[in-house]
């Protein structure tokens, strides 16, 4: 909104007023029963957000895949955002990105063993996965849910991004707001995203005093972080396996196609000598064109020892992409993102989600 122009401003505020009298209506439909929420026989955790763009909910979904799938045999339903299919699918190793969406065929390849299935329509979705012969969960979590309420969760997980003050922000299409603030009361666990390393307990009682969570509420706070570099092509013979630490004197082409890519080149500029960004639009599908791209900016980037970076979620579309610069292969690699939390208190978390778990199951 700040970037924004005045006379913008004032063209798309009727626009905001609109959309905002239609979620209140929404809203208030499924408060009073008019518009139904369908509970489930199955425990059903929703992680979802109230702002467009990226809050952390893949790897806040994988964190939890982690956490629980020793548990009992557990799903994860998700819209599968842009897939060419349509309908019901359930995910196989064999589906491609275009055909089940980036983050469903990510969490697929990273978990074999988990049920993955998208499902536009999330209650048709959840009772699919429920008549499964083989794969059939005992707990499905909603990828991106929050606003899909005809499903009521026993768990919602809402995520707050640190760089986003909610507060000060409106509704779409003057903000980021995909509901106003008060529709947070609707979850059981606020998770603040993407915190950076040197944030204070004086930080945290702003955003805790800004969020005001409800006495029922658990307000909680993670940071991003990074793993080691996987080689995008692993099976290129000239692939040298490497760590950031020995690109410190190297150039480094970032390749970006996420909604928030400055935590990712942040993240680079503190480990590599020099750091080129190319940037992309949130889950954009690369062109040869795009290739051309691609190619052109690293060869015109100086030094002897380069390299392209590129995100998880990225690499999810690049390296099905059979454009994709025979010559480069052997020079990019991705770094996968992991969730901590701050003060260690991912016990606690734990600890928290297995007591709500267990309130009816």
């Amino acid at each position: 909104m700040k970037n924004k122009p005045f006379i913008l401003l004032v063209l798309l505020w009727p626009f905001s007023v609109v959309y905002g009298i239609v979620v209140y209506v929404r809203n208030w439909l499924f408060d009073r029963g008019i518009l139904p929420s369908e509970e489930f026989d199955l425990p059903v955790i929703s992680v979802g957000n109230i702002t467009v763009g990226g809050t952390g909910k893949t790897p806040f979904t994988e964190y939890l895949i982690r956490l629980l799938k020793s548990d009992q045999p557990m799903g994860v339903l998700s819209r599968g955002y842009k897939r060419k299919t349509s309908g019901f699918k359930v995910l196989s190793m064999k589906d491609t990105p275009s055909d089940v969406g980036d983050e469903p065929y990510q969490m697929k390849h990273k978990f074999p063993d988990v049920t993955v299935a998208v499902d536009a329509n999330r209650r048709r979705g959840i009772r699919n996965m429920m008549k499964l012969e083989k794969g059939k969960p005992d707990l499905i979590i909603l990828d991106d849910a929050f606003q899909h309420r005809y499903v009521q969760p026993l768990i919602n997980i809402l995520l707050v991004d640190y760089n986003r003050n909610i507060t000060d922000d409106h509704l779409l299409p003057i903000g980021q707001m995909r509901e106003p603030k008060r529709s947070m009361r609707r979850a059981d666990v606020i998770v603040v995203t993407k915190c950076p390393d040197s944030i204070t307990p004086m930080d945290m009682r702003f955003i805790r005093k800004n969020i005001n969570p409800y006495p029922y509420q658990c307000l909680w706070f993670t940071k991003l972080g990074y793993g080691e570099m996987v080689p995008l092509f692993p099976h290129k013979k000239k692939h040298n396996a490497l760590t950031l630490s020995d690109l410190s004197k190297s150039s480094v082409l970032a390749l970006t196609g996420i909604a928030s890519p400055a935590p990712f080149i942040s993240y680079l500029e503190q480990h590599v000598a020099k750091v080129e960004s190319l940037p992309f639009r949130d889950h954009h599908h690369y062109s040869q064109s795009d290739m051309d791209r691609i190619a052109k900016s690293f060869e015109e980037m100086e030094g002897a020892q380069k390299y392209i970076l590129t995100t998880e979620k990225d690499a999810v579309r690049l390296m099905t992409c059979e454009t994709f610069p025979e010559a480069l292969k052997n020079k990019i690699y991705y770094i996968p993102l992991t969730i901590t939390f701050v003060r260690d208190e991912a016990t606690q978390f734990e600890t928290h989600l297995r007591k709500l778990l267990h309130r009816k199951f």
